[in-house]
């Protein structure tokens, strides 16, 4: 027998040698090597019929200063479901020629659907630097299972499997194909790997951290909608509120609203910067029935509505429920209790605009009032129902009754009579609240979450609530060694004309992670309401104060307080 004298040689190395020797970038698959390649189920942690890659393409370099990108092989590949009635996960991988060695996986958003941009940037991310992929990162992230219709974003919901996928088995599938892709392309895996996601992408990112603490390094959480299912039973609170006759408020209306707010409120943090930095002052203080705008009542007289400028009775008390909590009169299997309210005085609910206002406004309650049919709804629709009434209607018709001709005003969230032991059932899949994470920090694992104050969609004191429960069950000092919780004032869910968040989380998650060094004195800057102005990025309950000089566009005329 003749023995190639490579084999000879590989035999004679070390263990550690050897290792090395298959990790070496000569043993890397090139792009379009990679088209065709079978996953195996095996290497997929959770049951699949293991995925293929069905495109690859190599990609020149490119970008606008400063978020320029090298050149990267762009992957896409399906895994394949158990069930065969089931949509494949489809999935993207941004490869670059330069790679750094690390892994971003980036969140989805709403009922997802679609696949993150992976040459984009995290969320809430910084515009004066290379994106992850022009970092050096490997970005990848999927659709969680399902291709998004707009007309039916939820429909999914009706296949089993695809429901799990989009609750979270979707994100150790796609990750773990990722992971392999990477070893075949490189010849090695991350030496880091990170997540981040806002609002459904930021559930996501605590469910990684809760569910996989070992397969992420990092996460970064950003208006995270952790409880989902409680918070769907919020929306539907709040829609049926809404529904009510005379309930609902115009754009110009709400304008009205949000300039009393910040007539009373904006110098309540030492300056009138068009921003609401003490929020929580601003809650306890603000009245819409004893309000002034422009020194006249906002309350219409006799409580009926006369004017784009004043609310009536009806809508004073859609509002308030807004405000408020809903309490469930039934438990729920996830253990949560309740979903606390917005903080609706200060927040952009929807007004004349163009450009982002209209992104800002199809968050919020968009243009028509809820009724049966529900209205077109979605981000996609320049006018329809408000999203938190298409969210809860999608959710009702295909999640809960799986009935797509359901009239979901009929369905009371706090008493849902025949559907409790359904809803109570999909809270297991759905809130993602555990709140012992010592695996995760045991691992290493450090934990970003922020949240804007002004968010109408997601409620930051949802947010603030999950930060309290980890600091009651983990111990604020053992919290404090691998969690920070941010709130950024003015601050919309993904987008505002009034404060538009840019911070550079990732590069405070490195720091942290990867150089033992904690996030401290951390800045976010203004990209739409005053472009260019920054802020002090305060940690909870904390909020930027002026310190009564100085620039008011200046991070460095503010300093942090904890007063309330």
């Amino acid at each position: 027998m003749i023995v190639h004298p490579v084999i000879v040689s590989i035999r004679r190395l070390t263990p550690l040698a050897l290792a090395l020797w298959f990790a070496s970038p000569t043993h890397a698959a090139d792009c379009a090597t990679l088209l065709g390649s079978e996953i195996p189920a095996e290497a997929i942690g959770l049951p699949t019929r293991g995925a293929q890659v069905v495109a690859a393409n190599a990609v020149a370099a490119g970008g606008s200063a400063p978020q320029t990108f090298g050149a990267y092989c762009d992957i896409s590949a399906e895994i394949r479901p158990i069930d065969r009635a089931a949509p494949p996960i489809r999935m993207r991988l941004a490869l670059p020629e330069q790679w750094n060695h690390k892994a971003l996986m980036l969140g989805g958003g709403g009922y997802n659907g679609t696949l993150p941009n992976v040459v984009g940037n995290v969320p809430a991310g910084p515009l004066d630097q290379p994106t992850p992929l022009g970092r050096g990162y490997a970005v990848f992230g999927s659709d969680s299972g399902h291709a998004f219709d707009p007309l039916s974003p939820g429909g999914f919901a009706w296949n089993d499997e695809a429901l799990a996928n989009y609750a979270h088995d979707a994100l150790k599938k796609t990750r773990d194909a990722a992971v392999y892709l990477i070893r075949q392309r490189y010849g090695t895996a991350p030496e880091r790997s990170y997540f981040a996601g806002g609002s459904t992408g930021g559930r996501e990112a605590l469910a990684v951290a809760q569910q996989w603490p070992t397969d992420f390094h990092g996460v970064i959480a950003l208006y995270p909608a952790y409880n989902a299912l409680a918070l769907d039973l919020q929306f539907g609170r709040i829609t049926r509120a809404l529904a009510a006759p005379g309930a609902f408020p115009s754009l110009e209306q709400r304008a009205a609203l949000l300039e009393a707010a910040m007539q009373a409120c904006d110098g309540l943090d030492g300056v009138r910067d068009g921003v609401i930095s003490h929020q929580a002052a601003c809650n306890a203080r603000f009245d819409p029935a004893r309000a002034k705008l422009d020194g006249r009542p906002l309350r219409c007289p006799d409580g009926t509505s006369s004017s784009p400028r004043c609310l009536s009775d009806a809508q004073i008390h859609a509002l308030r429920v807004f405000n408020t909590p809903i309490r469930f009169d039934f438990p729920l299997a996830s253990g949560e209790t309740h979903y606390p309210g917005f903080n609706t005085w200060g927040t952009d609910l929807g007004r004349p605009g163009d450009g982002v206002q209209l992104v800002v406004n199809r968050l919020g309650l968009n243009t028509l009032q809820p009724t049966y049919p529900m209205p077109v709804h979605g981000t996609g629709f320049a006018d329809g129902a408000p999203y938190h009434a298409g969210f809860w209607d999608e959710w009702v018709r295909h999640f809960v009754t799986r009935n797509p001709t359901f009239n979901s005003l009929t369905l009371d969230p706090q008493n849902p009579g025949p559907w409790q032991a359904r809803i109570s059932e999909l809270s297991l899949r759905q809130d993602v609240n555990e709140t012992d994470l010592s695996a995760f920090a045991n691992n290493g694992g450090k934990l970003l979450m922020a949240h804007g104050t002004s968010d109408q969609l997601v409620s930051t004191r949802a947010s603030a609530e999950y930060y309290q429960r980890l600091r009651r069950d983990m111990g604020p000092g053992r919290t404090r060694q691998f969690m920070r919780y941010y709130e950024i004032p003015g601050y919309g869910h993904a987008a505002s004309t009034v404060f538009n968040a840019a911070w550079d989380s990732l590069t405070a998650l490195e720091n942290w992670v990867e150089r033992g060094i904690a996030p401290r004195r951390q800045i976010v800057a203004d990209s739409v309401g005053v472009p260019g102005r920054t802020r002090p990025l305060c940690e909870y309950p904390g909020w930027p104060k002026y310190v009564g000089k100085g620039a008011v566009d200046a991070a460095s005329s503010f300093v942090c307080v904890n007063a309330r």
